[in-house]
């Protein structure tokens, strides 16, 4: 393996995504449907998970203050750092291409991360095949979807530098988006739901379910006054709940969770 894109390193290494699932509606809304997602289809009783791409250990913590045995690989050092202080986790430099773990080590393998990352048809199937040699049951992996392409082209902090037509069009046929220059995110593969799915068939995986984590709702323009609603967020939550295996909707939305066994 030869590590991470420079550009990705850079970002994480700065600090990027420290507080974006906690800072805003939106992160919060992700987080709290990648948490549900995550223990439905968790097996019964607690669980030796692998956290691959774990980051500072924002799911890695909840996992283990549900009593789960949780190991996070990370490729940058201060996210193992800030990850081995969290009580229950265990947190080692490692690339989602070449685990460090043995065959069956783990139950469940999560890759909330990685694949946003790999640019290469190659890379995310090795990565794909990787967990599936370490876990014994179940791969968990988001992915980010194609059509947030459009949410990212039109939004108001990338306004001074738009993405030209011809730059939208090469993403949406070839689904790299590189937003370093533009300072919001990094280099990133957008994916199709059909095209996670064929890339987990690849790795031996077998597809139980894919579901969309956000919703539609994502960019709503009342999301914020939603979420501080307990009421009207609860039913913000129970109407993505009721349509998130919809096939015609898996790509309305930014995240996509793609569950497999092994």
């Amino acid at each position: 393996m030869t590590g991470i894109d420079a550009r990705i390193r850079e970002y994480y290494e700065k600090g990027g995504e420290t507080d974006r699932l906690t800072a805003h509606a939106r992160g919060r809304l992700e987080f709290a449907r990648t948490q549900e997602l995550v223990r439905r289809h968790l097996p019964e009783g607690p669980a030796r998970i692998a956290d691959v791409g774990g980051g500072t250990g924002v799911h890695a913590g909840w996992l283990a203050a549900d009593g789960h045995d949780v190991t996070l690989v990370d490729p940058v050092e201060r996210h193992v750092e800030a990850a081995s202080a969290l009580d229950g986790v265990t947190a080692v430099l490692g690339d989602a291409r070449k685990l460090e773990l043995d065959d069956d080590a783990v139950d469940v393998v999560l890759l909330l991360g990685p694949l946003y990352h790999l640019t290469e048809r190659a890379d995310r199937v090795r990565a794909l095949a990787e967990a599936r040699r370490v876990a014994r049951r179940r791969v968990m992996a988001a992915t980010i979807n194609r059509p947030s392409l459009w949410w990212n082209r039109f939004r108001s902090d990338i306004k001074s530098r738009p993405m030209t037509v011809e730059e939208s069009v090469r993403v949406l046929d070839d689904g790299v988006l590189d937003l370093h220059e533009r300072g919001i995110f990094t280099r990133s593969f957008l994916h199709w739901p059909a095209e996670i799915a064929a890339e987990s068939a690849e790795a031996g995986l077998e597809v139980a379910g894919q579901f969309m984590i956000e919703g539609m709702l994502y960019e709503h323009e009342r999301l914020q006054e939603v979420w501080d609603s307990p009421a009207e967020r609860e039913s913000m939550l129970a109407m993505v709940r009721s349509v998130e295996s919809e096939p015609t909707l898996l790509s309305c939305g930014p995240h996509l969770l793609t569950v497999a066994d092994v």
